[in-house]
């Protein structure tokens, strides 16, 4: 006998099915709860599946987000042999059938079908040195996003209150702007306020700064103030909104440094961190996201997995006398390692970058290559160089 054990996991429940052999389903569908009652019932039917076949189950399951990593741990703990299915592939797995039924019952179901239909390598667990790696710049990359958001939405209440305020710091955003605008406002009351409070406030939020520097900008904060457009500020709840995005900007500044210094300290911790930033145009940013999201080089026997990991790889289509010439890539990969590399490309095309890549750049731009084409050229051979490098463990030689 061949016994499987599929799982379908949402949030909260998971349903279950079991079979012996290929075409012999075991007794109906059972659900457990998400939680340790609900995990020993899980281990039960373990136990009663070893004793009735004689031989331990296979447990198969489909990458589900954050749902799948309990049974996975719990998996772990208990010495189960288990497999992760890409959801690609156990969704077609799904559709095979002709009857359109869609249950969680029936998906564990097609889940046992898929396993006799596939041959599936052995699950391979990412280390938590790198999994950590990954969901610091991945919550890194989320609150970027948000933080211009509310850029956005700042200065958007910014040009109906005070307008000219935007170019008298060289950074808008800068600590000793933004609590100096929450501590003033309006133009009123910088005018009300005056040169010399001004100044002395500039001078205790920014004490790096001479005393000139300060006077300087606060007399020009005076001059925008009386050529301001808005002589009254109309609506009290702009005034509310300005205090509280200021505050938002500044929490997000301290948390997005604390993420910072939190990715930097643990990607040095890695050796492959420095390998990566040895190619001219990878930063430490860039080089921590594409080392978190690639994961353990051993994963991958062949660099042309890791492009299909990353959904570079183009797509195929021909039938009968039709073949199609125009192939866009697949994207079915870690869209945030696509975004790393490319990023990676465009900075390694700029006069301080890599000489290679800009030799392999031009070679495919007088091919007659377009400019896009060209640069996904570039990212599949940058991530050939860095399968390389991260295998053999060496850095990378530019030209000379």
């Amino acid at each position: 006998m061949n016994p499987v054990i599929g799982l379908d996991i949402s949030k909260g429940k998971r349903y279950g099915q079991v079979f012996l052999d290929k075409g012999k389903p075991m007794g109906h569908p059972f659900c457990f709860q998400h939680n340790q009652v609900g995990l020993s019932q899980l281990l039960d039917v373990v136990s009663t599946v070893q004793d009735t076949a004689g031989k331990s189950p296979v447990v198969i399951l489909e990458s589900t987000g954050h749902y799948h990593q309990a049974v996975i741990q719990f998996l772990e703990e208990h010495g189960i042999l288990f497999l992760v299915v890409n959801p690609l592939i156990s969704h077609q797995a799904k559709k095979s059938s002709l009857r359109k039924v869609k249950t969680d019952a029936v998906d564990a179901y097609r889940l046992c079908e898929l396993y006799y239909k596939e041959e599936f390598e052995d699950h391979m667990q990412r280390g938590v040195q790198l999994l950590n790696l990954r969901h610091l710049t991945r919550q890194f990359d989320s609150l970027t996003q948000m933080y211009v958001q509310v850029k956005l939405q700042f200065q958007a209440v910014l040009d109906q209150v005070f307008p000219d305020y935007r170019g008298i710091f060289g950074d808008l955003y800068s600590k000793v702007s933004l609590l100096l605008l929450k501590q003033f406002m309006t133009p009123g009351a910088f005018q009300t306020a005056g040169v010399s409070t001004v100044t002395h406030t500039i001078t205790c939020l920014c004490p790096r700064r001479s005393d000139h520097w300060a006077s300087d900008k606060a007399s020009c904060i005076m001059v925008a103030a009386a050529n301001n457009p808005f002589p009254k500020v109309s609506y009290s709840s702009h005034l509310i909104s300005l205090a509280l995005f200021i505050d938002l900007l500044l929490q997000y500044q301290e948390h997005l440094s604390h993420l910072q210094s939190q990715i930097d300290a643990l990607a040095e911790e890695v050796e492959s961190y420095q390998i990566i930033q040895s190619i001219p145009g990878i930063g430490s940013k860039i080089a921590a996201t594409i080392l978190s999201e690639i994961g353990e080089i051993h994963r991958f026997n062949h660099a042309k997995k890791l492009v299909a990991f990353a959904g570079i790889d183009p797509s195929v289509y021909s039938s009968g006398k039709f073949t199609a010439t125009t192939n866009r890539i697949t994207k079915r990969g870690s869209k945030k390692l696509r975004h790393a590399l490319y990023l990676a490309v465009l900075c390694g095309l700029k006069k301080t970058g890599s000489k290679r890549l800009r030799e392999y750049y031009d070679k495919k731009r007088e091919a007659g290559k377009p400019y896009r084409v060209a640069l996904i050229a570039c990212v599949n051979k940058l991530l050939h160089w860095i399968y390389a490098l991260l295998v053999k463990q060496e850095r990378f030689v530019d030209l000379d």
